[in-house]
């Protein structure tokens, strides 16, 4: 294959389609644009939702629902990612340098997963009831 053999595939461009050419164009007269009114007219447009000055339909429903700005914040970490860990103390700074939770992370909570077998003191990051009994089963601590 050389550089100067290369085509496109098979289908893939189709020519412009000249509109307003004559009756055997098949486009010819109004050229597919109907025929008065503002869509018909050269630089005749509006705006998207438009509706002619009736209350458009996004207006017209109800606001609803909730989008929460923190909701991809905070970090989840297993118990098994803190027994890999190897450190005795744990902190938001820790676990980003480990690479455990995103640098994107704002904060971080201990879930229930995986098995803890050493003490692990945690500092400042939040702990699920079970990861809590968890750790402090295994002799750390949450503070």
């Amino acid at each position: 294959m050389k550089l100067n053999e290369i085509k496109p595939a098979e289908g893939a461009k189709h020519p412009r389609k000249r509109v307003g050419r004559g009756i055997g164009s098949g486009n010819g007269k109004t050229a597919g644009r109907g025929h008065k009114g503002q869509k018909s007219r050269s630089g005749g447009f509006h705006k998207v939702g438009f509706e002619g000055g009736q209350m458009p339909l996004q207006r017209r429903l109800p606001k609803r629902g909730f989008v929460s700005l923190t909701a991809g914040s905070c970090a989840e970490v297993r118990l098994s990612d803190l027994q890999r860990l190897g450190a005795t103390e744990a902190d938001l700074l820790s676990l980003k340098a480990a690479g455990v939770v995103p640098q994107s992370a704002l904060s971080a909570k201990v879930i229930l997963s995986g098995k803890l077998e050493r003490a692990v003191a945690l500092k400042g990051i939040g702990a699920t009831a079970g990861a809590r009994a968890a750790i402090e089963a295994a002799g750390g601590s949450v503070a």
